[in-house]
């Protein structure tokens, strides 16, 4: 422990209940040395101050439409990939000498990634991710069998 007062103000005017009638109230003398400002001072510096509010709270939205942008895009194109790609191995594997449900295990992983494109493109990413981890681990399962 080192000693120090827990919050930033100077010590004499932290109180605590035993001392608290016996110091000086340091608000109202603060109070009386403030800088006058005028009246006519305050209305312009809140207005440039709600403009800068106004043009942070439009940028943030703007980046967090752009983020949102790129995740729908990113589900989306994942989403056809591995559609594309469970599809391929579905055809390859029908033509092979592997057992029925290798292929048909393909082909639903590729359906569910096929819906994880679809979900991505309305923008539900999130489903849209475990989707695309379910499709992906339904062809696995097919690969499993092969």
């Amino acid at each position: 422990m080192s000693g120090r007062p827990d919050s930033e103000l100077n010590p004499d005017t932290q109180t605590s209940p035993d001392t608290a009638e016996d110091t000086p109230n340091t608000t109202e003398d603060t109070a009386e040395r403030a800088p006058e400002d005028g009246p006519e001072d305050l209305p312009e510096a809140d207005d440039e101050h709600d403009d800068q509010d106004e043009y942070e709270d439009e940028h943030d939205d703007d980046l967090l439409e752009e983020q949102a942008r790129r995740a729908r895009w990113a589900a989306v194109g994942t989403g056809i990939a591995l559609a594309l790609a469970g599809t391929a191995a579905a055809l390859l594997r029908v033509s092979g000498t592997a057992p029925a449900l290798v292929p048909v295990a393909y082909a639903c992983g590729a359906a569910v990634c096929a819906l994880a494109a679809v979900l991505g493109a309305r923008g539900r990413t999130r489903r849209a991710l475990w989707a695309a981890v379910a499709g992906v681990m339904i062809m696995a399962l097919g690969d499993q069998f092969d």
